[in-house]
């Protein structure tokens, strides 16, 4: 059962990717928030995100860079499959 706690980082992780998809969905690709396991936010990357030879450093750089601002017990962000 999610805490109010949980639900608050949630939201917090999900601004945060939702001011970077502009960016992601200009190239083609996107990223959805799928769950927090032990202060690593675990997300799918979609459609030409999937493929890019670029997306490691999109995900270091660009995601968990603004994930950390807004949610800084997040030690990291994972791309994971579902």
């Amino acid at each position: 059962m999610a805490t109010t706690q949980d639900l608050n980082l949630f939201q917090k992780i999900e601004d945060a990717i939702t001011q970077l998809r502009p960016f992601l969905e200009a190239d083609g690709g996107d990223i959805r928030l799928l769950r927090i396991e032990d202060n690593v936010a675990k997300v799918k990357l979609l459609g030409a995100c999937q493929s890019c030879n670029m997306s490691a450093m999109t995900l270091k750089a660009g995601v968990e860079e603004a994930v950390k601002r807004v949610a800084p017990e997040i030690v990291r962000v994972e791309a994971v499959e579902e």
